[in-house]
C-alpha cells in the first residue's frame, strides 16, 4: 500500500501501513451510527460558529462550512451521499465530504474537539430527540387509555389475584391501573432527559483543550441545559444511555403485562374483549384462528429490551477512564431499544382506542367465583363480628356453595343464619356485584364515582 493511500485516513500521520481490510470492516461503525447524521451536522455547525466567535475561523470560513454542511445534510436525506466503511464512522464520513467540497477551511473544523466528545454529543442529541418523540407517543397512549376507561366506568369485571377471581371491580378502574404505570414511565423518562441534556462537547479527547472554547455558547445553540463538569468523565460516560435502557425495560415490562392481559381476555376461555381485525393475524392452516399477534409481539420485544439493558451494563462495567473502543458497542443496543420502544408505544396507541369490551361476558364472569365473599366478611364486621371470625364464617359459606354448585347469592337466608345470627335479609344486597363495586367509594377505589374522579384528574395532568 502506498503512503498516499495510508494518508487517506484523517488520523494516519503516524502510521506506515494501511489498516487490514477485515479490521477496517470489524472496527467501522458507519453502518449503524449514520442515523446520527443530523445531530452530527448540527453539532458541527454550532462548533464552527463558536470557533468563529473565538477567532479560530473567519466569518467567511464559518459561512462556507455551515453552508456546505447543510448541503451534505441534503445529500444524505436525498440518498445521494456515499457512505464509506474505510472512513469508519458518521463523523469522518461527513468531515471527509466537507473537505472534499470546500478544501482547507473544512480541515479547520475539528479544532478543539475529538471524536470522543463529538460522538458523546451526537448520542445525547439523538437520544434527546428520540425521548421527545417517545414521550409524545406515550401521551397519545395515555389519552387512548383514558378514553377507553371513561367508556367503561360502569362496566363490571372480576378483579384477579393469582389469576383467581378475587373481588368485583370496574373495567374503568382496571384501565386506570395501566394509566398509572404509564405515568411512572413518563416521569422516569423526563428524569432521564435531564441527565441526557448535558453537553460534553469541548472535553476533546479526555483532558479538555488549550483553545478558549465558549462551551456555554455551543450548549445554548444546541439546546443543552448545561455543560459537563469533568472532561474525563464526559467522554466516557454512558450512564445516560443505560438509564434510558432502564426506563425502556420498565416500560416494556408494563406493556408486556398489558399484552398478557389482552391475550388472555381475547381468548375463547375469557372472551372479555374483541381486538380489531387489523391488529390480528390468521393461521396458515387453521381457518378459524384470529391471533392477537400485536400484543404477543410487544410482549416478546420486552425480552430484547431487557437484554439490551444488560448489554449496556456489562459493556461499561470494566472500563477504565476515559474513552475506549468498547464504547462503540453502546450504539446498537441503544438504537435497537429506541426502535423497539417507539414501535411498541405507537402500535399500542393505535390499537387501544379500538378494543371492544364484551359486557355480557364480563357480567357473567362477575357472577362466578364468589367475587363478593370479601363484601360478606365486611358486612359481618359492620355487624360487630371480629374480622378473623367473619373470615371463617364466609369461608364456610363458600364451602357450602361449592358443595352445592351454587354462587353465594343462591344460598338461602337460613343457610347463612345457620353460620351466624348476625346475618339478616339485607345480606343479599351486599352480595350483588354492582353494590360491591359501588361500595368501594374511597380515594383510589373501584367505584364509578372514584374512577370518574381519577379520569378527570388524569386529564388535567395531561393538559
Amino acid at each position: 500500500m502506498s503512503n498516499k493511500e495510508v494518508a487517506d485516513k484523517p488520523w494516519s500521520g503516524r502510521f506506515t501501513e494501511s489498516t487490514d481490510a477485515f479490521v477496517e470492516q470489524f472496527t467501522a461503525s458507519v453502518e449503524f451510527d449514520q442515523r446520527m447524521y443530523a445531530q452530527d451536522i448540527a453539532g458541527s455547525q454550532a462548533h464552527a460558529r463558536m470557533l468563529t466567535k473565538i477567532g479560530v475561523l473567519s466569518t467567511a470560513e464559518c459561512e462556507l462550512i455551515t453552508a456546505a454542511l447543510e448541503e451534505i445534510r441534503q445529500e444524505i436525506e436525498q440518498g445521494e451521499f456515499n457512505w464509506r466503511v474505510d472512513l469508519e464512522d458518521v463523523h469522518m464520513n461527513i468531515e471527509s465530504r466537507l473537505v472534499e467540497k470546500i478544501g482547507e477551511p473544512g480541515k479547520k473544523l475539528h479544532t478543539g474537539r475529538s471524536r470522543n466528545d463529538q460522538v458523546a454529543t451526537d448520542v445525547r442529541l439523538y437520544l434527546r430527540d428520540q425521548i421527545e418523540l417517545i414521550d409524545a407517543e406515550l401521551v397519545r397512549l395515555q389519552h387512548a387509555v383514558l378514553n377507553l376507561a371513561e367508556g367503561e366506568v360502569e362496566t363490571l369485571m372480576p378483579g384477579f389475584t393469582h389469576l383467581q377471581v378475587a373481588q368485583v371491580i370496574t373495567v374503568g378502574h382496571h384501565l386506570m391501573a395501566w394509566f398509572e404505570m404509564l405515568c411512572r414511565d413518563r416521569a422516569r423518562l423526563a428524569d432521564c432527559k435531564k441527565r441526557v441534556n448535558i453537553m460534553p462537547l469541548g472535553s476533546a479527547a479526555l483532558a479538555g483543550t488549550s483553545f478558549p472554547l465558549d462551551r456555554e455558547y455551543v450548549a445554548q445553540q444546541l439546546g443543552f441545559d448545561g455543560v459537563s463538569n469533568n472532561s474525563l468523565d464526559a467522554v466516557s460516560d454512558r450512564d445516560f444511555a443505560i438509564e434510558f435502557c432502564a426506563f425502556a425495560a420498565l416500560l416494556l415490562m408494563h406493556l408486556s403485562r398489558f399484552s398478557e392481559e389482552l391475550v388472555l381476555w381475547a381468548s375463547q376461555q375469557f372472551e372479555f374483549i374483541e381486538l380489531p381485525d387489523r391488529f390480528c393475524t390468521g393461521s396458515s392452516i387453521m381457518p378459524q384462528k384470529k391471533n392477537p399477534d400485536v400484543p404477543e409481539l410487544v410482549r416478546g420485544k420486552s425480552a430484547r429490551v431487557f437484554g439490551n439493558l444488560m448489554s449496556m451494563l456489562t459493556l461499561m462495567k470494566s472500563q477504565v477512564l476515559a474513552y475506549n473502543k468498547d464504547n462503540q458497542e453502546d450504539k446498537e443496543p441503544l438504537f435497537d431499544t429506541v426502535d423497539a420502544v417507539a414501535a411498541c408505544v405507537r402500535v399500542y396507541a393505535d390499537m387501544v382506542p379500538h378494543i371492544a369490551f364484551n359486557r355480557n361476558k364480563l357480567a357473567a364472569a362477575v357472577d362466578t367465583g364468589y367475587a363478593t365473599a370479601t363484601d360478606l366478611a365486611d358486612y359481618l364486621v359492620a355487624k360487630g363480628v371480629a374480622f378473623r371470625d367473619a373470615h371463617e364464617i364466609v369461608g364456610k359459606a363458600v364451602r357450602i356453595a361449592i358443595d352445592e354448585d351454587k354462587e353465594l347469592p343462591q344460598l338461602s337466608l337460613a343457610q347463612f343464619q345457620a353460620l351466624s345470627a348476625h346475618i339478616g335479609e339485607d345480606v343479599f344486597t351486599v352480595l350483588q356485584a354492582r353494590g360491591s363495586a359501588e361500595s368501594k367509594n374511597v380515594v383510589g377505589g373501584t367505584s364509578p364515582v372514584q374512577v370518574r374522579a381519577q379520569i378527570e384528574a388524569a386529564r388535567r395532568s395531561l393538559a
